[in-house]
């Protein structure tokens, strides 16, 4: 089994709605993803995977529709303060904490049709989370 990881940087905001504690404000992180795919075997190029693809596919849809974004849970009153300032958040059926974005991205690169193991997600340089196959 072969293992290829990518790792991708976006800038958002997000806040912890009814969360008793700094996150609870609007702020902003620069994150880092990882992702890592595997494979059973290698193309005719000796790759598991062209870490083109993977840049052209799921890197792709990060920089199109998550990065500067804000992330809100979807009852978060300050989703409609957005829409009628213009934005357009991204919703979540939780809080979007690293954990479900994590996760997200994991499902978007599964559907793409990526055999993805792995999403390590670094909130800020101290503190990651992982979604990942068991």
């Amino acid at each position: 089994m072969f293992s290829v990881s990518r790792e991708f940087s976006f800038s958002y905001g997000h806040r912890l709605y009814r969360y008793d504690g700094r996150c609870r404000r609007l702020h902003g992180h620069n994150a880092l993803v990882m992702i890592e795919i595997l494979e059973e075997g290698l193309d005719e190029q000796g790759m598991a995977m062209d870490f083109v693809k993977v840049k052209s596919t799921v890197g792709k849809w990060i920089d199109e529709f998550l990065d500067h974004r804000v992330f809100l849970a979807k009852d978060d009153p300050l989703a409609e303060v957005l829409r009628a300032a213009g934005e357009e958040p991204i919703l979540f059926d939780g809080n979007p904490t690293a954990e479900l974005l994590a996760k997200k991205i994991f499902e978007r690169a599964r559907d793409m049709g990526l055999n993805v193991k792995r999403v390590d997600f670094w909130e800020t340089k101290n503190c990651r989370a992982t979604y990942a196959l068991s």
